[in-house]
């Protein structure tokens, strides 16, 4: 079991300071309000339709902390005013085992964050973290999936160096369309 962690990315000259961390209860309103949008819930298999759902959502992640297989963090970006950060995404380690030598990495952006290298800085950063934390463990390789027709996760897999491996076969109804398998391997 690893305890929660709070990361931390540099702003940019023409992007915001952002905090991962893992999500927490006072996450649910903005949550559910994220999920309002048609493009995300075109990626995403989990229902967001009330408070209740998001509440159960923030509960199975934080189950996964407590279990050591699947670490999601809230993406957050600091406001340019003195308003509290605000949600702009999430990214996920899952699948973790020691001994194991791959895992994999998932993400998705708020509508309002797209375009301006959310995903990007908050994928390089849980990658980063990810071969620190678990090396030791025998953590050597990542696996990042999507599906064919998601060319924004395409870009963002390629920007951060993950390799496309292979195409995978549809697997209805969870995945009704062919993926990609990409992968990134440790460097140090």
């Amino acid at each position: 079991m690893n305890p929660p962690v709070t990361l931390k990315v540099a702003a940019t000259p023409t992007a915001p300071a952002l905090v991962l961390r893992p999500w927490c209860t006072e996450d649910v309103a903005a949550l559910v309000d994220v999920y309002r949008d048609t493009e995300l819930r075109r990626w995403t298999n989990s229902p967001m339709e009330s408070e209740g759902d998001g509440l159960k959502w923030v509960w199975d992640q934080e189950q996964g902390w407590a279990a050591g297989d699947r670490l999601a963090f809230a993406v957050l970006e600091a406001a340019v005013d003195a308003a509290p950060p605000r949600l702009v995404g999430n990214v996920v380690l899952k699948h973790i085992a020691p001994g194991e030598p791959s895992a994999e990495v998932g993400y998705w952006t708020a509508a309002q964050a797209r375009g301006r290298g959310v995903a990007s800085r908050a994928l390089e950063t849980l990658t980063a973290w990810s071969f620190d934390a678990f090396r030791a463990d025998g953590l050597r390789r990542l696996e990042l999936l999507h599906q064919v027709d998601n060319l924004a996760s395409c870009r963002v897999a390629e920007k951060n160096c993950y390799q496309f491996d292979r195409l995978l076969p549809s697997a209805p109804p969870s995945y009704p369309l062919d993926g990609h398998l990409h992968i990134r391997r440790e460097t140090a």
